[in-house]
């Protein structure tokens, strides 16, 4: 049975893509007891304005409707990636090569949870970091959230 975030993710992509988007990344989180809320990040090469966002939220907004995937209420926020781009399949990580990222993992690895340092890559899912003086070897299962660090 599909998960409620892939589903989410198969709808997005349907709709965004088509727009001339790339979807970057789908959270669905709650705020407080009552709240939930769906935020999709779209990106583009000549980057993204508030126009495309309004333009993606508006047809993504109607197929939500149609298909009826999230029980109850929830709030739909369509966003640019931001300076501190989420990181979600190989393809990000092998984009940014070189650049300052931060790391969370779902557990341990060295006796580390969160990591800082320059991506070298991905390869045989795993992502390649040099942080710490070394380069870590990091299963792209074991990691929970990954963004790039702006650099001002």
């Amino acid at each position: 049975m599909e998960s409620a975030e892939s589903r989410l993710s198969r709808l997005a992509r349907g709709v965004v893509e088509p727009l001339g988007y790339e979807l970057v990344a789908v959270e669905l989180f709650r705020k407080g007891a009552s709240r939930t809320t769906l935020r999709v990040y779209i990106d583009q090469e000549k980057g993204v304005g508030l126009e495309d966002c309004a333009a993606v939220s508006e047809q993504l907004s109607a197929v939500l409707d149609v298909e009826d995937p999230l029980p109850g209420n929830y709030d739909l926020e369509v966003s640019s990636p931001g300076l501190d781009r989420p990181l979600v399949n190989p393809e990000h990580f092998e984009r940014f090569v070189g650049s300052r990222a931060r790391i969370r993992l779902s557990e341990k690895l060295d006796g580390r949870r969160n990591l800082e340092g320059i991506l070298q890559g991905c390869s045989e899912g795993c992502v390649h970091l040099v942080a710490e003086g070394r380069v870590w070897t990091i299963p792209l299962e074991q990691v929970e959230m990954a963004r790039l660090v702006p650099s001002y």
